[in-house]
Protein backbone atom coordinates (compact mmCIF):
# COMPACT_ATOMS: atom_id res chain seq x y z
CA UNK A 1 0.00 0.00 0.00
CA UNK A 2 1.38 3.79 -0.56
CA UNK A 3 0.16 4.49 3.38
CA UNK A 4 1.09 1.70 5.69
CA UNK A 5 -0.01 3.96 8.43
CA UNK A 6 -2.09 7.00 9.36
CA UNK A 7 1.06 9.20 9.73
CA UNK A 8 2.02 8.37 6.74
CA UNK A 9 -1.32 9.18 5.16
CA UNK A 10 -1.55 12.29 7.75
CA UNK A 11 2.32 13.43 6.20
CA UNK A 12 1.44 13.20 3.14
CA UNK A 13 0.98 16.19 0.84
CA UNK A 14 -0.33 14.47 -1.84
CA UNK A 15 -2.88 11.90 -1.36
CA UNK A 16 -3.97 9.39 -3.34
CA UNK A 17 -7.45 7.53 -2.98
CA UNK A 18 -9.70 4.81 -4.91
CA UNK A 19 -13.18 3.90 -3.76
CA UNK A 20 -15.25 1.01 -4.30
CA UNK A 21 -17.85 -1.20 -3.56
CA UNK A 22 -21.59 -1.59 -4.57
CA UNK A 23 -23.07 1.42 -5.64
CA UNK A 24 -25.43 3.46 -3.54
CA UNK A 25 -23.02 3.25 -0.31
CA UNK A 26 -21.15 6.81 -0.87
CA UNK A 27 -18.20 6.37 -3.66
CA UNK A 28 -19.73 9.50 -5.63
CA UNK A 29 -20.85 11.13 -2.57
CA UNK A 30 -17.35 11.00 -0.98
CA UNK A 31 -15.79 12.09 -4.43
CA UNK A 32 -18.33 15.02 -4.76
CA UNK A 33 -17.46 16.61 -1.54
CA UNK A 34 -13.70 16.23 -1.82
CA UNK A 35 -13.72 17.83 -5.07
CA UNK A 36 -15.95 20.59 -3.74
CA UNK A 37 -12.90 20.81 -1.31
CA UNK A 38 -10.84 22.66 -3.96
CA UNK A 39 -7.96 19.91 -3.66
CA UNK A 40 -8.95 16.94 -5.10
CA UNK A 41 -8.92 15.98 -8.59
CA UNK A 42 -12.27 13.44 -9.34
CA UNK A 43 -11.78 10.91 -11.94
CA UNK A 44 -14.62 8.96 -12.35
CA UNK A 45 -14.51 5.66 -13.88
CA UNK A 46 -17.89 5.75 -15.29
CA UNK A 47 -17.28 9.24 -17.30
CA UNK A 48 -14.01 7.74 -19.06
CA UNK A 49 -15.90 4.75 -19.90
CA UNK A 50 -18.64 7.02 -21.43
CA UNK A 51 -16.73 9.80 -23.07
CA UNK A 52 -13.58 8.12 -24.14
CA UNK A 53 -14.23 4.06 -24.46
CA UNK A 54 -17.85 4.02 -25.73
CA UNK A 55 -17.99 7.49 -26.98
CA UNK A 56 -18.52 6.29 -30.45
CA UNK A 57 -20.23 3.44 -30.10
CA UNK A 58 -23.22 5.25 -27.91
CA UNK A 59 -23.50 8.28 -30.66
CA UNK A 60 -23.45 5.45 -33.43
CA UNK A 61 -26.53 3.02 -31.37
CA UNK A 62 -28.05 6.39 -31.49
CA UNK A 63 -27.66 7.30 -34.88
CA UNK A 64 -28.55 3.74 -36.28
CA UNK A 65 -32.24 4.49 -34.47
CA UNK A 66 -32.80 7.73 -35.89
CA UNK A 67 -31.79 6.37 -39.63
CA UNK A 68 -34.65 4.57 -39.09
CA UNK A 69 -37.04 7.19 -39.62
CA UNK A 70 -36.89 8.88 -42.97
CA UNK A 71 -37.16 12.52 -41.73
CA UNK A 72 -33.81 12.42 -39.51
CA UNK A 73 -32.44 10.24 -42.20
CA UNK A 74 -32.39 12.41 -44.41
CA UNK A 75 -30.69 14.87 -42.45
CA UNK A 76 -28.22 12.53 -41.23
CA UNK A 77 -27.21 11.81 -44.62
CA UNK A 78 -27.08 15.16 -45.76
CA UNK A 79 -24.71 15.76 -42.54
CA UNK A 80 -27.44 18.14 -41.76
CA UNK A 81 -28.13 17.14 -38.33
CA UNK A 82 -25.39 16.08 -35.89
CA UNK A 83 -26.27 13.44 -33.16
CA UNK A 84 -23.98 12.79 -29.95
CA UNK A 85 -24.34 12.02 -25.99
CA UNK A 86 -24.21 14.46 -23.63
CA UNK A 87 -22.69 12.58 -20.68
CA UNK A 88 -21.57 14.49 -17.48
CA UNK A 89 -20.63 13.47 -13.94
CA UNK A 90 -24.15 13.87 -13.16
CA UNK A 91 -26.29 12.17 -16.29
CA UNK A 92 -24.18 8.80 -17.43
CA UNK A 93 -27.49 7.78 -18.53
CA UNK A 94 -25.74 7.28 -22.23
CA UNK A 95 -23.81 4.55 -20.85
CA UNK A 96 -26.57 2.57 -19.13
CA UNK A 97 -28.81 3.09 -22.12
CA UNK A 98 -26.54 1.84 -24.74
CA UNK A 99 -25.59 -1.22 -22.20
CA UNK A 100 -29.65 -1.67 -22.32
CA UNK A 101 -31.28 -5.07 -20.70
CA UNK A 102 -31.79 -8.29 -22.36
CA UNK A 103 -35.42 -9.45 -23.53
CA UNK A 104 -38.31 -8.78 -25.78
CA UNK A 105 -37.54 -6.22 -28.20
CA UNK A 106 -41.29 -5.29 -28.22
CA UNK A 107 -40.52 -4.07 -24.21
CA UNK A 108 -37.36 -2.59 -25.16
CA UNK A 109 -34.94 -5.76 -24.57
CA UNK A 110 -31.72 -6.50 -26.89
CA UNK A 111 -31.63 -9.94 -28.41
CA UNK A 112 -29.08 -12.08 -25.73
CA UNK A 113 -26.08 -12.13 -28.24
CA UNK A 114 -26.94 -8.53 -28.88
CA UNK A 115 -26.65 -7.81 -25.20
CA UNK A 116 -23.59 -10.50 -24.21
CA UNK A 117 -21.45 -8.15 -26.88
CA UNK A 118 -22.37 -4.50 -25.35
CA UNK A 119 -21.27 -6.55 -21.80
CA UNK A 120 -18.43 -7.34 -23.25
CA UNK A 121 -17.64 -3.76 -25.03
CA UNK A 122 -18.22 -2.35 -21.31
CA UNK A 123 -16.19 -5.24 -19.88
CA UNK A 124 -13.20 -3.90 -21.90
CA UNK A 125 -14.20 -0.08 -21.56
CA UNK A 126 -13.89 -0.11 -17.85
CA UNK A 127 -10.61 -1.98 -17.56
CA UNK A 128 -9.00 0.30 -19.95
CA UNK A 129 -10.36 3.11 -17.98
CA UNK A 130 -8.83 1.65 -14.90
CA UNK A 131 -5.54 1.31 -16.28
CA UNK A 132 -5.71 4.65 -17.19
CA UNK A 133 -5.76 5.89 -13.85
CA UNK A 134 -1.56 6.07 -13.71
CA UNK A 135 -2.05 8.67 -16.25
CA UNK A 136 -4.82 11.05 -14.57
CA UNK A 137 -2.81 11.13 -11.74
CA UNK A 138 -0.28 12.81 -13.54
CA UNK A 139 -2.34 14.64 -15.83
CA UNK A 140 -4.12 16.09 -12.68
CA UNK A 141 -0.68 17.25 -11.19
CA UNK A 142 1.43 18.36 -13.86
CA UNK A 143 -1.50 20.01 -15.56
CA UNK A 144 -4.49 21.03 -13.31
CA UNK A 145 -2.02 21.24 -10.31
CA UNK A 146 -4.21 19.32 -7.94
CA UNK A 147 -1.89 17.82 -5.13
CA UNK A 148 -4.86 14.89 -4.48
CA UNK A 149 -6.23 12.78 -6.53
CA UNK A 150 -9.97 10.48 -6.28
CA UNK A 151 -10.44 7.11 -8.78
CA UNK A 152 -14.29 7.01 -8.27
CA UNK A 153 -14.83 3.10 -9.49
CA UNK A 154 -18.04 1.71 -10.99
CA UNK A 155 -19.35 -1.36 -8.82
CA UNK A 156 -18.45 -3.63 -11.61
CA UNK A 157 -14.80 -3.49 -10.80
CA UNK A 158 -15.31 -6.29 -8.52
CA UNK A 159 -16.25 -8.28 -11.73
CA UNK A 160 -12.82 -7.90 -13.69
CA UNK A 161 -10.42 -8.18 -10.86
CA UNK A 162 -9.06 -11.71 -8.63
CA UNK A 163 -8.70 -10.53 -5.03
CA UNK A 164 -7.27 -13.44 -3.86
CA UNK A 165 -4.30 -13.38 -6.92
CA UNK A 166 -1.43 -11.64 -5.44
CA UNK A 167 -0.76 -10.71 -9.02
CA UNK A 168 -3.94 -9.86 -10.29
CA UNK A 169 -2.64 -6.94 -12.98
CA UNK A 170 -5.00 -4.37 -12.25
CA UNK A 171 -5.35 -4.49 -8.53
CA UNK A 172 -1.24 -4.28 -9.17
CA UNK A 173 -1.76 -1.12 -10.89
CA UNK A 174 -4.14 0.60 -8.97
CA UNK A 175 -2.27 -0.29 -6.06
CA UNK A 176 0.73 1.03 -7.03
CA UNK A 177 -0.56 4.65 -7.66
CA UNK A 178 -3.48 4.93 -5.17
CA UNK A 179 -4.71 3.74 -1.40
CA UNK A 180 -7.47 1.04 -2.27
CA UNK A 181 -10.61 1.94 -0.11
CA UNK A 182 -13.87 -0.84 0.08
CA UNK A 183 -16.83 0.90 1.06
CA UNK A 184 -18.62 -1.80 2.72
CA UNK A 185 -22.43 -1.98 3.51
CA UNK A 186 -24.76 -4.63 6.06
CA UNK A 187 -27.85 -6.57 5.45
CA UNK A 188 -29.49 -3.13 5.82
CA UNK A 189 -27.89 -1.28 3.11
CA UNK A 190 -28.74 -4.42 1.22
CA UNK A 191 -32.15 -4.24 1.37
CA UNK A 192 -32.79 -1.17 1.20
CA UNK A 193 -30.40 -1.52 -2.13
CA UNK A 194 -32.85 -4.05 -3.52
CA UNK A 195 -35.74 -1.89 -2.62
CA UNK A 196 -34.29 1.10 -4.66
CA UNK A 197 -33.89 -1.27 -7.25
CA UNK A 198 -36.60 -2.85 -7.78
CA UNK A 199 -38.63 0.90 -7.85
CA UNK A 200 -36.40 2.04 -10.53
CA UNK A 201 -34.12 -0.77 -12.24
CA UNK A 202 -31.15 0.13 -14.59
CA UNK A 203 -28.65 -1.75 -16.54
CA UNK A 204 -25.49 -2.96 -14.82
CA UNK A 205 -22.45 -5.14 -15.81
CA UNK A 206 -22.17 -8.80 -14.97
CA UNK A 207 -19.09 -11.33 -15.19
CA UNK A 208 -20.12 -13.14 -18.29
CA UNK A 209 -20.19 -16.40 -16.00
CA UNK A 210 -22.27 -15.18 -13.82
CA UNK A 211 -24.76 -13.55 -16.77
CA UNK A 212 -24.62 -16.82 -18.52
CA UNK A 213 -26.23 -18.99 -15.25
CA UNK A 214 -28.57 -15.89 -14.19
CA UNK A 215 -29.75 -15.99 -17.82
CA UNK A 216 -30.44 -19.86 -18.02
CA UNK A 217 -32.00 -20.08 -14.61
CA UNK A 218 -34.16 -17.05 -15.78
CA UNK A 219 -35.42 -18.85 -18.55
CA UNK A 220 -36.02 -22.42 -16.56
CA UNK A 221 -37.73 -20.69 -13.77
CA UNK A 222 -40.31 -18.94 -15.23
CA UNK A 223 -40.94 -21.28 -18.16
CA UNK A 224 -40.19 -18.91 -20.83
CA UNK A 225 -38.44 -17.68 -24.04
CA UNK A 226 -35.12 -15.69 -24.31
CA UNK A 227 -37.74 -13.35 -27.02
CA UNK A 228 -39.95 -13.32 -24.43
CA UNK A 229 -38.34 -11.97 -21.32
CA UNK A 230 -39.48 -8.91 -19.72
CA UNK A 231 -36.33 -6.95 -19.42
CA UNK A 232 -36.71 -5.34 -16.35
CA UNK A 233 -37.98 -8.47 -14.76
CA UNK A 234 -34.89 -9.92 -15.01
CA UNK A 235 -32.49 -7.69 -14.16
CA UNK A 236 -34.72 -7.15 -10.94
CA UNK A 237 -35.01 -11.01 -10.50
CA UNK A 238 -31.09 -10.90 -10.97
CA UNK A 239 -30.13 -7.59 -8.63
CA UNK A 240 -30.43 -9.41 -5.10
CA UNK A 241 -28.44 -12.56 -7.03
CA UNK A 242 -25.36 -9.96 -8.52
CA UNK A 243 -25.25 -8.32 -4.73
CA UNK A 244 -24.50 -11.81 -3.10
CA UNK A 245 -22.25 -12.58 -5.91
CA UNK A 246 -20.38 -9.46 -5.64
CA UNK A 247 -19.90 -9.33 -2.32
CA UNK A 248 -17.26 -12.12 -1.35
CA UNK A 249 -15.40 -10.67 -4.74
CA UNK A 250 -15.37 -7.19 -2.74
CA UNK A 251 -14.04 -9.00 0.24
CA UNK A 252 -11.23 -10.68 -1.31
CA UNK A 253 -10.32 -7.10 -2.86
CA UNK A 254 -10.05 -5.51 0.90
CA UNK A 255 -6.45 -6.52 1.73
CA UNK A 256 -5.22 -4.75 -1.30
CA UNK A 257 -6.21 -0.94 0.71
CA UNK A 258 -8.61 -0.63 3.82
CA UNK A 259 -12.58 -0.96 4.84
CA UNK A 260 -14.55 2.02 5.81
CA UNK A 261 -18.49 0.61 6.16
CA UNK A 262 -21.07 3.01 4.46
CA UNK A 263 -22.68 4.45 7.72
CA UNK A 264 -19.07 5.77 8.47
CA UNK A 265 -19.19 7.51 5.21
CA UNK A 266 -22.15 8.67 5.91
CA UNK A 267 -20.83 10.98 8.71
CA UNK A 268 -18.28 12.36 6.84
CA UNK A 269 -19.04 15.49 5.59
CA UNK A 270 -15.90 17.34 5.25
CA UNK A 271 -12.24 17.11 3.65
CA UNK A 272 -10.82 16.98 7.55
CA UNK A 273 -13.60 14.19 8.35
CA UNK A 274 -12.19 12.07 5.65
CA UNK A 275 -8.32 12.26 6.79
CA UNK A 276 -9.44 11.18 9.76
CA UNK A 277 -11.41 8.19 8.90
CA UNK A 278 -8.95 7.05 6.77
CA UNK A 279 -6.29 7.75 9.51
CA UNK A 280 -8.30 5.49 11.56
CA UNK A 281 -9.08 3.13 8.87
CA UNK A 282 -4.97 2.63 8.49
CA UNK A 283 -5.12 2.39 12.59
CA UNK A 284 -8.08 -0.26 12.47
CA UNK A 285 -5.85 -2.27 9.61
CA UNK A 286 -2.89 -2.21 11.85
CA UNK A 287 -4.41 -3.15 14.66
CA UNK A 288 -5.84 -6.58 12.74
CA UNK A 289 -3.69 -7.75 10.62
CA UNK A 290 -5.57 -9.15 7.22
Amino acid sequence: MIYTSAEDWQAATHKRVLFYGMSGLGKTYLSNMLREGGDWFHYSIDYRIGTRYMGELIADNAKAHAMQVPFLRDLLLTDSIYIGSNITFHNLAPVSTYLGKPGDPAKGGLPIDEYRRRQEQFRQAEISALMDTAHFIHRAGALYGYPNFICDTGGSICEWVEGDDPDDPILTELSQHCLLIYIEGNEAHTRELIRRFDRAPKPMAYQPEFLDRAWAEYLDENNVQADKVDPDSFIRWTYARALAHRQPRYRAMAPWGVTVCADEVATVKTPANFDRLIATALERRADTPI
